[in-house]
């Protein structure tokens, strides 16, 4: 009797424990703002199109209509939404507390479902902030000429637009597993690659280049079909390698 009371009480192993994906997906996004990088970025995100709606009214571009204004700043400071899940990833790889992450929660899997859920909120935070000040600025510089039709869709077509960019993102970040190079490639591909190709093949372009999808989509310059499937296509196809890597990828 006197061995069972003086045996510690038994302590589940560490690969067994469970965490709360609520719980995790919580601490990936305060990962996220936890560094300088990750705090500039997201701040850069949320603020640069107020700064750009206010330069295209003083220099007199003023856009027709509130979706219109919208999807160009959304589609501009669509790379910087990017940025911001590439780093959620792939700094964690870069800076080796990769190690420490799988150490506490070994289900890899589970951990990458907490920072895709947790770079989708944070991304449609940051979407919505952008809503909020473009608005506010175009509400006192826009004039008697702006059309405010359609802003109430593409509000909520801008949150989830913004959403699946930061998700794109993060799914690069962890299947590259460098940010630097991650950062690089993405935008030599978006950037550069896609410019090309909307030069050279303008059909083949429209149907691959997000940052055009993302216009299209909150402006409501085109159908909604073809833009969502675009963006669709590049969660599925980034989330998807990013998984298969992470889950192959040893941490040591």
């Amino acid at each position: 009797m006197t061995e069972v009371l003086d045996r510690p009480p038994a302590v589940p192993a560490l690969a067994e424990r469970r965490p709360p994906l609520g719980r995790l997906t919580a601490l990936e996004i305060r990962k996220s703002l936890s560094t300088r990088s990750g705090r500039t970025l997201t701040g850069a995100a949320a603020l640069l199109p107020a700064v750009g709606a206010s330069l295209l009214f003083w220099l007199g571009a003023r856009p027709p209509s509130a979706p219109v204004l919208l999807g160009v700043l959304g589609a501009l400071v669509s790379m910087l939404l990017v940025s911001v899940g590439v780093l959620a990833t792939a700094a964690e790889w870069t800076h080796r507390t990769v190690q420490t992450t799988f150490l506490t929660v070994p289900r890899r899997g589970r951990v990458l479902a907490a920072k895709y859920g947790g770079m989708a909120l944070l991304g449609g935070l940051i979407a919505g902030i952008i809503v909020c000040t473009t608005f506010a600025v175009a509400a006192v510089g826009a004039g008697a000429g702006f059309s405010w039709a359609g802003a109430g869709v593409a509000v909520a077509v801008a949150i989830l637009a913004g959403a699946a960019m930061t998700i794109v993102g993060a799914g690069i970040g962890a299947a590259v597993a460098n940010a630097p190079a991650a950062l690089t490639g993405t935008y030599l591909v978006v950037l550069v690659g896609m410019t090309i190709l909307n030069g050279v093949r303008p059909a083949w372009g429209r149907n691959v280049d997000p940052l055009a999808a993302t216009y299209e989509l909150i402006s409501g310059q085109a159908g909604l079909a073809r833009p969502v499937a675009v963006l669709t296509g590049w969660v599925l196809v980034t989330t998807v390698a990013g998984a298969l890597l992470t889950r192959r990828r040893p941490i040591s």
